[in-house]
């Protein structure tokens, strides 16, 4: 079983970050495989890249 990873964007030195790199699994429908999309993407738009299936 994979682990989960949470990660906080506070403090000095997560202000100072314009891109941050994250990491969803999606599962195939066809096969039930898990595969991993990761994408370098700015803090502003974290939620959005995990809303979207």
């Amino acid at each position: 079983m994979a682990k989960k990873v949470v990660a906080t964007f506070s403090g000095v030195r997560g202000s100072s970050r314009t891109k941050v790199k994250c990491i969803r699994m999606d599962r195939s429908d066809r096969s039930g495989s898990y595969s991993f999309k990761e994408e370098m993407i700015p803090v502003d738009g974290v939620k959005d890249f995990f809303a979207k299936k």
